[in-house]
């Protein structure tokens, strides 16, 4: 498949999420009839708009995000005594909570439901039951083994030489051994069962002392796919168990190390590691090699992932982020009054200045220096 396939795929899949995101705040807050003045996706000059209603839609230049603007949200607008009934600060505290929360929660549940289709529609591949997943017709500059013996795409090896096959790694490690040998590959096909013979030819790859045994053929498990209870059940699983992971991994993301090898990156010789946090752009490279590979779980992973980490650094309870806003009402709630909003624009000043600071170092590192691909 087409590497722009991939990230016109992953573009697509962002710009919904930002239009999602900002929908949550939207209809929460239509809900409980508080104003919206604006909803736009993108920021900077306008490229275009209507209005309908009290709130005017549209589209700006950079689309690195979006925003609804919410009537009384900015604490240095004082509304008219007919506008503050339907304000944001002139509601009930649980229901600003909600406004604030209906943004970061549909990331999780995105993610969630991508995993469920995941399940549902592609599947997991078990490793203990190999297939052919690609048959170049080349190896090392001449006809490969398997192509020769007419191995295709699609087939699932049974048995090797009369043994089970078992999983991936074991069939590798029996090819590898028989270089020069002929081995009979018992393969199911469109239901029927079949016997091949193919010799693996000496080829030397990168770690191994000397020339090892291939018959030119890419392996997967099979795909079992899942039924809509137990997709239902493990999307909610695998989104709790990556929410997790990714919470733990924070520190290394925007840590004392993290922003140091950074640094180093951008000021030294350093090359980048797949280990390396990315941006949006590098993002979006790695799910166009994700699709030229045929790599789908990682494409599926990667918009997962992306989600999540959205949702969870939304969450951080430092203004301009949502949980910021969620920090103010918890601390409105405790203290019995709301804070001095003054004493919150030099925090939010710090937090929005390292965000576009730590935004703008990673997506030229994307540029200059991109991680390698992980999928070759």
């Amino acid at each position: 498949m087409s590497e722009w396939v991939g990230i016109g795929l992953f573009v697509l899949v962002v710009l919904l999420v930002i239009m999602v995101h900002e929908s949550g705040h939207f209809l929460t807050a239509k809900a409980f009839g508080i104003k919206v003045e604006e909803f736009f996706i993108g920021f900077g000059p306008r490229l275009w708009s209507f209005r309908r209603g009290e709130t005017e839609y549209g589209v700006k230049a950079l689309l690195f995000g979006g925003y609804v603007r919410i009537a009384g949200m900015n604490p240095f607008e004082e509304p008219s005594p007919e506008e503050y009934p339907r304000t944001y600060g002139a509601k009930p505290a649980w229901q600003r909570a909600a406004v604030i929360l209906a943004g970061p929660v549909t990331h999780f549940f995105i993610a969630f439901l991508a995993l469920v289709i995941f399940f549902l529609a592609i599947g997991f591949p078990n490793d203990n039951r190999p297939v052919v997943a690609g048959v170049p017709p080349t190896l090392n500059d001449q006809p490969s083994p398997a192509f020769v013996a007419g191995v295709r795409p699609g087939d699932e090896i049974l048995q090797v030489d009369g043994h089970p096959a078992g999983s991936i790694d074991r069939v590798i490690a029996y090819v590898r051994a028989h270089v020069g040998q002929p081995i009979a590959l018992t393969l199911r096909r469109d239901g029927q069962t079949l016997t091949v013979t193919a010799t693996p030819v000496p080829s030397q790859l990168p770690g191994d002392k000397g020339p090892v045994g291939r018959l030119g053929v890419n392996l997967d498990g099979v795909r079992e796919r899942e039924g809509p209870i137990a997709s239902i059940r493990d999307g909610a699983v695998w989104t709790a168990r990556t929410t997790k992971s990714i919470v733990l991994l924070l520190g290394k993301v925007f840590g004392p190390s993290a922003l140091k090898r950074v640094g180093v990156l951008l000021f030294g010789n350093a090359t980048r590691a797949p280990t390396d946090p990315t941006s949006i752009i590098g993002a979006t490279r790695l799910a166009g090699q994700a699709a030229q590979q045929g790599a789908w779980d990682a494409l599926f992973w990667l918009i997962v992932v992306f989600n999540v980490f959205i949702g969870i650094l939304n969450l951080v309870p430092l203004p301009p982020l949502d949980g910021g806003h969620l920090a103010v009402l918890v601390y409105e709630k405790v203290r019995g009054r709301k804070p001095d909003p003054r004493k919150l624009v030099p925090i939010t000043t710090i937090v929005a200045g390292f965000i576009v600071v730590y935004a703008v170092a990673v997506s030229y590192l994307d540029i200059v220096k991109p991680i390698p691909s992980p999928f070759r």
